[in-house]
This record gives C-alpha cells, structure tokens and sequence, in this order.
C-alpha cells in the first residue's frame, strides 16, 4: 500500500477513486468505466508531474523522509556483488546504525558503508532509525583505513537524522567519535564518493558524507541540524520547522549552487519511493562514473583535492 504525504492529498482521493473504479470494473466489464479509468489515471499521472515540479523546501524534506524510499541495503542488493559486512569498532561493540562492509561495485572491489534506517518497526528498532552511537563511526574509521591500506575505493551511502543524541552515546564520546571520522574522511589517498540518498544530518552525515565527490538524490535533503531542531533553537518553536528548512537551504539544488555538493541525481517523477529500481541503478551510474573520473589520479592528489575542495567552501574571497 503506497504511503501518501500531506502535500499529496488531492493525488491520493485521485487514486483511490481510480482503484474503487478498477473494483467495479472487475464486476462491470461496460466501456464507460473502463474509459473513465483511463482519464483518471491520465489525469492523475499529470497531477503528479505538476506536483512534483514545483516542491517548496518544507515538501523535498517530507519526500527525502518517505518510509518508502529505498534504504542503504536496498541499495546494496542493487548494484553490490559478494557483500560482506564487517562488524564492531573493536574498542566498544557493534553499531546497528552504520552497516559497511567489503563488495564488488560494477567489477571493482570497494569498502561501502552508510546508514541503515530499517524498513519496518523491528528493523528501525534494530538500527536505531540510522542515528548512529560512537562505535558506529569508530567503525567507520576503522572501514576508511581498511580501504586506504589495500587501495580500495570507498562508498558511502547517508541517510540519518544525524547522530543519536542520548547520554550513553555522549559518555562514550560522540563528538570525538564524530571528528575522527571526519578527520579519517579527508585522509585517506583512495577515490572516495558521498552519496546523499535521504536526509543528511548534521555531524552524523558529515562524518562519513566528507568526500572526494558529494552527490545528493533530486530530492534528498542535507543540513547542519534538522528543521526541527533549528525552529527550537531560533524561534522556540518547533513548529516553525518549515521556515527553518527554508531558511538554511537544505535542498540539493541550494546546495549545489552553494558549491557544498557535486552533483544531483534526478528521481523519477513522485520521488525515488515510486522507481526504487531506477533510482538504484542510475544512483549506481552515477557513482561509476565518479569513480572512474577519480581514479586518474594518484593517492597524494586525491587526498589534497578533497581538503583543498572542503576548505574551499564558503570562501568569497574577500580578506
């Protein structure tokens, strides 16, 4: 059963009127409601076209939080041959959050990891709704180094609603867990690709998100807390999420024109949830041909363009 979003309302009475059709049909074989099937299904089609060419800020973030949109694993099964995860940070234990592993990715072998929200209650309880604890990220660092010692090319797939922010993971150190990460992320000498598939939070994204090339699905969203989580800081007032969303240009196409991303990859009309197979495939395009684009250069290169790249933004070049 597809999962409408608010904005989607007129579509869903729209649909559900063509499925009570299809119901009738199946009992009632006359030509007039085969032919008004066909109208509502042309003119539904179109509805979804109009809108999703025009989505506000408020809306790209409900449509990157869709419960169907495809996750970390989906995209594994997709376009990942001979996958073996590779568990535990070997200082703590094990993060559910974080998956990542060793696989082949279009003939290559690649170290891929990235977050892994579940897709139903008792795998988003099982991965903590892909908000990670420090041992997630250690392992993070531990995957990155594995990479960079046997010239592997690193993937990473992001989709969080940033890091888990409760008391045991701040007792065992998110923050530094975090920032190793990151530091990890701008040392390694291999091809090393980002790819925003959902929602890109905060340090809990950046910490795997901090790449040779940061690419961001049409409409996923990245941002430096959650519009929630904003609207509570600036105003109080968590039901100005909206404003706040706006306000920070948490899109793909802002953040491509900020220069923060490299690339955006269309979805299919009505989000990525509505051509899951598509959207892997040419997710899985896109990523090949950044790899490839990397691989010309040698590992002390790859390393300064990608902090040369994240010391760049924001510059204006005034002093």
């Amino acid at each position: 059963m597809h999962t409408y979003l608010e904005f989607e309302k007129p579509l869903a009475e729209l649909e559900g009127r063509i499925q009570e059709l299809k119901r009738l049909a199946q009992d009632d074989s006359s030509a007039g409601i085969s032919d008004e099937v066909t109208k509502l299904e042309a003119k539904a089609a179109q509805l979804l076209v109009n809108m999703y060419a025009d989505l506000d800020t408020w809306q790209k973030t409900q449509v990157a939080r869709h419960p169907n949109r495809p996750h970390f694993l989906d995209y594994i099964d997709g376009f990942v041959e001979d996958f073996t995860p590779l568990a535990g940070d070997r200082v703590f234990g094990e993060d559910h959050a974080i998956v990542g592993g060793i696989g082949r990715f279009r003939g290559r072998s690649v170290v891929i990891l990235g977050h892994e929200k579940g897709s139903d209650m008792e795998t988003r309880m099982k991965h903590n709704f892909g908000m990670a604890q420090p041992e997630g990220y250690r392992k993070a660092v531990r995957l990155m180094t594995l990479a960079d010692r046997f010239n592997m090319p690193v993937i990473t797939l992001v989709d969080t609603a940033g890091a888990f922010p409760g008391r045991e993971g701040e007792e065992r150190g998110q923050a530094e867990a975090i920032a190793r990460s990151i530091d990890k992320c701008l040392d390694i000498r291999v091809p090393f690709v980002s790819l925003i598939i959902g929602e890109g939070g905060s340090g809990g994204a950046l910490a795997i998100a901090t790449a040779s090339k940061v690419l961001m699905l049409e409409h996923s969203i990245y941002t430096v807390a959650s519009p929630e989580a904003s609207a509570s800081i600036l105003w109080r007032n968590s039901d100005k999420a909206k404003d706040a969303a706006a306000a920070m240009k948490v899109t793909a196409q802002s953040l491509l024109e900020l220069g923060v991303i490299d690339r955006i990859i269309p979805e299919p009309v009505g989000g990525a949830h509505r051509e899951r197979a598509q959207i892997i495939r040419e997710a899985g395009d896109a990523i090949e041909q950044e790899l490839r684009d990397l691989s010309g250069f040698d590992g002390s290169t790859i390393r300064r363009l990608r902090q040369e790249k994240f010391m760049q933004i924001g510059r204006t070049g005034l002093v």
